[in-house]
Order: C-alpha cells, then structure tokens, then sequence
C-alpha cells in the first residue's frame, strides 16, 4: 500500500520554503497560452482608446508603447485599460487562474481577492507613477495576505520593482522609529545596497508577502513595463484596516460548500446539550 509522510508534496514544500526565507517567490504560470490569450485581450482595450487595430506582435506593442502613446494621454489610456478589464467577467477569475496552484499552496483554497486588480503602465523616463518603498500593512492592510504581480512584458533592471528581503526587511523593523523623522527616502537611502531587483520575464508570476519593504524608481530602460497586482488573502484572515475589509476591498472568490452551510447554520430554539 502507498504511503506519504507529508501533508505537501516536494514541489510544494520546496515553494513554501523559498517563500519564507525570502518573502517572494517567481515561478512560471499555470497555463501559458491562457497568458497569451489574456494579455491580447488587455492590448485590445487599450487599443480601442487608441483608435487603432491589434498588432501581430503584442509584445513589441505592449514595449514600444510610448511610439503609440504620448506622455500626455498615458492615464486617460491607463484608467480606461484598468477600468475596462476589471469590468469583464472573465478578467478576475482568469487572473487567479494564472497563478492558482502557487496561491493554494502559499495561502490555501478558501479566499478573497482584491475587488480590483491594479494595471502599471511606465514609460521610458517617466516620473509619474512611482511606488517609494513601503509596505502594505503601513496602510492598514492584512498581514496575512500575498501580492500576486503579473508581467506583460519581461521586467527588469528599473522596469521592475524592488523588494527587501525578509531578513533585511524585518532587520529594519527592529528600529523603524528612527525613520519617523528621517523620513522614507533615507530608508531608501539606508537599504539600497541590500535591494534585490527582480528579474520577472514574461510568462512568469511574482507571488510577494506586502509586509516586506517594496516599491519601484523611475523606469531607465528603453522598454516600457506592463504589469498588474492584485492582493490575495484567506477568507477568514483576520482583516485589520478599518477601511480594507471582507465585502468591499477583498471579495470572497474560492468559498466551498461546507463553509455556505455553516455560515447559515441556526442552533435550533431551545436546544440544550
């Protein structure tokens, strides 16, 4: 008769150690011509606003965008392109799928996701949507929560983001008072030499703990980055920000039958054990 001893496979355990030394893991999706699929239908939307025809080569479009879009009009084609896919049916649940099995290994199979997914659209040399370092629990969001970060294109260099791994970061924590009066750019300053610059290729998912310091600087590349994050938590994680809650900022998306059944469970009257 086969026998496990362990409740994970290797594969698994082998992800939820990376996981916790570092606080990020990178991984291939799940389904790579759904990814194909899903980023055609996102160069769609924006090409709508823009009044021309899908190109052959999503890729060097999605890169090259700034041949297509000036400066001046990026938000209004960017709040479009955000507004638009969140409002598909099939956008959100296409989204997780991409990266379900590393989500369910790292959080579990009951959960809630953001009720929208966030779309990045830097331009070479553009200063307009930068993310200084910080940390998602600064705003009062869930400690008990992943960051699921999709790349349209391949990222890298300052066409990425920075993270401080869970050593560095918590390091940090330890005498974080410091920076009340210093500020976030001396933190930037202070822990710049230990930032890791993840190298994220179209095609491949960066699954990150928000509670580790994070962010991005001005993109230098000749490149433009395309990328999409949405937060994703357990739906009975205890939810801490006033405003960040189950129902509003996280919708349940995974909730199975036995939990539908106890939430509408009712002792019966009188019962008495």
């Amino acid at each position: 008769m086969a026998v496990v001893d362990s409740f994970m496979s290797d594969t698994q355990s082998a992800l939820a150690e990376d996981f916790l030394e570092n606080g990020y893991v990178i991984r291939p999706v799940d389904d790579a011509a759904m990814l194909d699929d899903f980023r055609r239908r996102i160069a769609g939307i924006a090409c709508d606003k823009l009044g021309i025809a899908v190109p052959d080569d999503v890729n060097g479009f999605l890169n090259g965008f700034a041949e297509h879009c000036p400066i001046e009009k990026l938000n209004e084609v960017r709040l479009h392109t955000y507004r638009t896919m969140n409002s598909e049916p099939w956008f959100r649940p296409t989204y997780f799928a991409l990266a379900r099995s590393l989500t369910e290994t790292l959080v579990g199979n009951e959960l809630a996701m953001q009720n929208r997914v966030n779309l990045s659209i830097q331009l070479p040399n553009d200063d307009s949507s930068l993310l200084p370092i910080h940390a998602d629990a600064f705003g009062g969001e869930t400690p008990y929560q992943i960051v699921q970060w999709l790349p349209l294109v391949n990222c890298y260099g300052t066409k990425t983001m920075f993270i401080l791994p869970r050593d560095k970061s918590e390091a940090v924590y330890e005498h974080f008072t410091q920076y009340a009066d210093k500020g976030m750019d001396s933190l930037f300053d202070d822990v710049k030499d230990d930032l890791i610059w993840l190298d994220v290729p179209y095609g491949s998912v960066l699954i990150f703990s928000p509670n580790y310091l994070h962010g991005g600087v001005i993109n230098v590349e000749p490149e433009a980055r395309w990328s999409m994050n949405c937060r994703i938590t357990g739906l009975f994680t205890p939810y801490t920000g006033a405003e960040k809650k189950l129902g509003s900022y996280y919708l349940p998306i995974t909730t199975k039958p036995v939990t539908k059944i106890g939430l509408t469970y009712k002792e019966p009257a009188g019962f008495e054990e």
